[in-house]
This record gives structure tokens, C-alpha cells and sequence, in this order.
């Protein structure tokens, strides 16, 4: 399939295929033309990569993690090791972003001074 169809099946644009192309992260074959040509399994890997994106993940990361999971690439020791630094990495944000989360509660929780008791979470918002 060409590009234009690729993004109408993922619902990425067209510009940010050509990006995860120009990082590695997506490989397609090109016509002698030039057109770039993907096939079916190009659409699984685009959900994968629009999946880390909204992670946190960068596409240099996400390329090399992408080559980790191809069919044609055994699973090296180089690949491992990233793939373990990369899940502490991540484990250790979600356990910032826990400890954030306890101490909003934690303030929400708190009824606000010379309120008698009203908490803050209670107040309407002030937009």
C-alpha cells in the first residue's frame, strides 16, 4: 500500500509517516519510482509506535525497540539490556508520577483554612 493509504488506515498523517521513516522507525520499500511501498504488517507497527509515543518514548528509542521485535532479528543481548534499562526507566516515572498523585490527594484531602471544614476538592473550579 502507499503512504496515502497507510494513513487512512492508521489515521496517522501522512507528514508524520514520512518523520517515523526518516528516524528508522518505519521501513518501507520504494518502487523504482520512488513511492513508498508498505505492506499490511506496516499498520500494526504504526499502532505500536503512536502506543510508545504516548508513553513517553522518543522515536530514536522507539526504533531501536521496534528492531528488537522484528520477525528477522533474534533477540540479541544488546537488545535485552535496552529493553530492561528502557522498563526500569519506565517503572521508576510511574512511581514519580504515583508519589505526585498521592500528594495532590493528599492536598485535595486537606480542608482549606478558616473553611470549617470545606475541602479544597469541593470549591468549583476557578475558570
Amino acid at each position: 500500500m502507499k503512504i496515502g493509504e497507510l494513513s487512512q488506515r492508521t489515521g496517522v498523517s501522512v507528514r508524520a509517516l514520512r518523520y517515523y521513516e526518516e528516524k528508522g522507525a518505519l521501513k518501507p520499500r520504494r518502487t523504482p519510482s520512488g513511492y513508498r511501498i508498505f505492506d499490511d504488517h506496516a499498520v500494526r507497527t504504526v499502532g505500536q509506535i503512536q502506543t510508545l509515543l504516548s508513553a513517553g518514548l522518543g522515536l530514536d528509542i522507539i526504533s531501536e525497540i521496534l528492531a528488537c521485535m522484528s520477525d528477522d532479528s533474534p533477540m540479541l543481548d544488546g537488545c535485552r539490556e535496552r529493553l530492561l534499562g528502557e522498563r526500569q526507566r519506565m517503572t521508576a516515572d510511574l512511581e514519580r508520577i504515583g508519589s505526585a498523585v498521592s500528594m495532590l490527594n493528599t492536598l485535595l484531602d486537606e480542608p482549606e483554612p478558616g473553611s470549617a471544614g470545606r475541602r479544597i476538592a469541593s470549591r468549583p473550579p476557578a475558570w
